[in-house]
């Protein structure tokens, strides 16, 4: 049964990477209302392409004009974050069983946690879902569409988290020999650097949600200067009404300038903190530590080069496939140091490494 689990989460984790990229390939094409209605799309269920279906289709929502190149990316998204919401309830029911089969000792310890994840992530596709169908209905209101590409981060994250964890369902004595002191030591600046990630990304959603991108087409400057005009209660008015059609934004430019420099000036700080914290690190989970360099510095590069090139499509999905990956990595970085802290073995040339990094 651990043996199937483990395949199932993979499989799963891989395609909520897939949806991710491809909801953000939609976001970009500006595809995000291809299809004024939901779960449906002008009340068909793939997109009306032969005349007679354009011509009910422009009837039913005359202010909606039929864009087949803009709906079928939105469709196909769709379809492949239902097929997704499937998988994370087969998943969730393959640990049911296996909760079901283990002993009574076993159910009490480690076969109990391994099942509230997986029926957390069903609770979380649902209110995913939720958030889908108010993307469209409430016309790509920022607030939603934030929460809604935050949500599937999230998603992937805890998904990632349920890989590693199956890993070591059947091998929970088989953890590195390292001391209690050396992960308790840095755990919690991994913790907040996760934290700050999250931020970024927050920040990042919310740049893509009010179409702040290209409010600063150069760099390092924004529009010729270091510190432009820019309205950060417009900007960051996260009380905006409902009802207006946000596709391509409602703000002024000041307003999208304070948030493209927000949202630089947030990756400045992580990127310094994350180099600090790597630092601090390098002795306890040394590749862990590494992948996350390596992600951050693509992360950076996929940045500027958005910004210089002036948010190419193929760029601009890779520089949020790079945020995933980037959280990705933190996420096993501090799962890793979580099991160091669990282990209750001390060794002398271990305490000597911790001791070099304090």
């Amino acid at each position: 049964m651990t043996i199937t689990i483990r395949r199932i989460a993979i499989l799963t984790t891989l395609l909520a990477a897939f949806v991710v990229a491809l909801g953000a390939y939609t976001r970009l094409k500006d595809a995000g209302l291809g299809c004024p209605d939901w779960p449906g799309c002008y009340g068909f269920l793939t997109v009306p392409e032969s005349a007679q279906e354009v011509k009910i289709a422009e009837a039913l929502f005359p202010d909606a004009p039929v864009e087949a190149e803009k709906g079928w990316p939105e469709m196909i998204h769709r379809y492949f974050a239902s097929f997704l919401g499937l998988l994370i309830l087969i998943q969730a029911a393959l640990c049911f069983k296996y909760y079901q089969r283990s002993s009574p000792s076993a159910k009490a310890d480690r076969a109990r946690s391994s099942i509230k994840l997986p029926f957390f992530l069903v609770g979380l596709v649902i209110c995913q879902g939720l958030f889908g169908m108010w993307t469209v209905t409430l016309k790509l209101w920022p607030q939603v569409v934030s929460g809604h590409l935050l949500g599937g981060f999230a998603t992937l994250s805890l998904l990632f988290l349920h890989v590693l964890r199956s890993f070591n369902y059947a091998s929970e004595n088989e953890l590195p020999k390292q001391t209690v002191q050396c992960a308790s030591g840095v755990f919690k600046w991994t913790l907040l650097g996760l934290g700050l990630v999250l931020g970024q990304i927050f920040l990042g959603a919310w740049t893509a949600a009010n179409y702040a991108a290209l409010a600063c087409p150069d760099f390092p400057t924004c529009q010729g200067e270091w510190l432009p005009e820019m309205n950060f209660p417009q900007g960051f008015n996260l009380a905006q009404s409902i009802g207006p059609n946000y596709l391509g934004g409602l703000m002024d430019s000041a307003s999208r300038v304070a948030i493209h420099m927000t949202h630089r000036l947030g990756a400045l700080v992580l990127s310094a903190y994350l180099i600090w914290m790597l630092w601090q690190v390098r002795n306890v989970v040394r590749k862990p530590a590494l992948l996350v360099l390596a992600a951050l510095v693509l992360q950076i590069i996929l940045g500027i080069v958005n910004v210089l090139w002036l948010i190419p499509l193929p760029i601009a999905v890779a520089h949020n496939a790079g945020g995933a990956v980037l959280l990705l990595t933190m996420v096993n970085l501090n799962y890793r140091l979580y099991l160091l802290k669990s282990v209750r073995q001390h060794d002398e040339t271990t305490r000597i490494n911790c001791e070099a990094i304090s």
